[in-house]
Formats: C-alpha cells, sequence, structure tokens
C-alpha cells in the first residue's frame, strides 16, 4: 500500500481567520484504496488532546468527503473572511466574460476592513476583483462583486444562499460577501470545507489562489497585490 502522505488531500478550516488557506494535492485518486481511510479515522481518536489554535477546525478527505479529525466542525459559528469562498463562486458561475470592466460604486469605495484600495468611479475587471478578493481578502472588491453581479449586497446574497442550498449546506447562510459579522451570517467548519473544496475544482478559482502575487489595474493604473496565504511561501516536503 503506497504511503497515505501521496495520497490525502487535506482541507483544515479554521474559522475567524483573515487569512483563507488551502492544502491542494494534484495526485490522480482514480486507483485510491481506501482501506487506509478508516486507519486513519481510527489514529485521530488518539488526537483528542491535538492543540490548534482555532476553535473549530476540520480535516477532510476530498475524494470521499469523509471527515478524519474535527473540533466542533458542525457547530454554526461567522465565518469572517472565508465568506469569499462562496462570494467567488458566485461571480464565477455569473459572469461569462472576466476581462469586463465595471465601474466602482460608492457603497464599496466605503466599505472598511481589509481592502484592495477601491474608490468611487474607478475602473476594473472582474478578473482584477477576483485577484482582489482572494489575495488581498478586499472587502471592496467583495462588495463591488456582489452589486455588479446581484444587482445590490441583498440580491448577491440571495444569490449565495441559492448556490448553499444547492450544495445541501444548510447549516450556512450569508447575509454579506466579505463576512463582516453579521448574527444571521455562519457556516460550519466542516460545510466551509465542502465549499472549499468545491470552489478549488473551478479552475479559474484554483489558478487565483495559487497565485503569490499578480498585478491589477485599477483605471489603467498597475498596482502589485500579494496572497496573505504564507503556506504558498513554504517549501513543499517531498
Amino acid at each position: 500500500m503506497k504511503k497515505i502522505s501521496k495520497f490525502i488531500v487535506v482541507l483544515l478550516i479554521c474559522l475567524q481567520l483573515p487569512i483563507i488557506n488551502y492544502a491542494v494535492d494534484e495526485e490522480d485518486y482514480e486507483e485510491l484504496d481506501y482501506v487506509w481511510l478508516q486507519e486513519e479515522i481510527n489514529k485521530s481518536k488518539d488526537l483528542e488532546n491535538l492543540t490548534i489554535s482555532s476553535r473549530y477546525a476540520v480535516v477532510l478527505d476530498r475524494t470521499s468527503k469523509t471527515v478524519i479529525w474535527g473540533k466542533d466542525e458542525q457547530k454554526e459559528v461567522p465565518m469572517a473572511s472565508t465568506t469569499k469562498i462562496m462570494t467567488a463562486i458566485v461571480m464565477l458561475e455569473n459572469v461569462d466574460d472576466l476581462k469586463e470592466k465595471v465601474t466602482v460604486e460608492r457603497t464599496a469605495a466605503l466599505v472598511g476592513g481589509s481592502r484592495l484600495g477601491l474608490q468611487t468611479g474607478d475602473q476594473i475587471t472582474y478578473e482584477d476583483l477576483l485577484y482582489g478578493l482572494l489575495l488581498c481578502s478586499g472587502n471592496d472588491a467583495a462588495t463591488q462583486i456582489a452589486i455588479s453581479v446581484g444587482g445590490s449586497v441583498e440580491g448577491f446574497a440571495n444569490m449565495m444562499n441559492n448556490k448553499a442550498k444547492e450544495l445541501g449546506l444548510s447549516h450556512s447562510h450569508f447575509v454579506t460577501p466579505h463576512g463582516l459579522d453579521s448574527n444571521e451570517h455562519y457556516t460550519t467548519a466542516y460545510e466551509l470545507a465542502l465549499m472549499a473544496d468545491y470552489a478549488l475544482n473551478i479552475e479559474e478559482f484554483a489558478k487565483v489562489v495559487s497565485t503569490q502575487n499578480h498585478t491589477v489595474y485599477i483605471n489603467g493604473y498597475a498596482k502589485n497585490i500579494n496572497n496573505t496565504n504564507e503556506l504558498l511561501r513554504k517549501p513543499r516536503r517531498s
């Protein structure tokens, strides 16, 4: 039996963090032998005292969708900036031309928190909004995506909730495209892992989140942005 490290793809989702982390493996899973899976689940029972900084987490095998280890992974909690996974999904499934330019609305320009740096009246493509959304967690980019795709933040939230329902996510509800706290805005670590798994099967999403840095153009002026995912800057082990 081949080593477990050659086959397992794990998503460890830690809620309420400003960074969205993704772990991706390029192995072909078609001939995967699942004898090891139950063995790993049994081993995880010895990890009850595992110490991690997050209050909610899950380790999920992406191929079988089996939970190998969890920590309050079914508890409904605010999802913070990991909301932007669903924002990206809805945008990519509803925008035909990523090179199309949009005009930034005042509502997007005034939103607080982490930002791409958009101002009212700026011209920017959907593609660059996507990079601003996922690389630097831009709340302004998220809001403009919502307005341009959904007609309003509320309209886009409805689209997000419809997509969640389509994916069978019964413990997730969206109010905003960026994740700034709201009592009605929540998910679970488990369902967030399923969202990330779905998103990573979208080619453009996978490409963007694996990009370390990118140049966006706002009104034709170049601006370099960097991915906040520190895992991309760490050497991979063989």
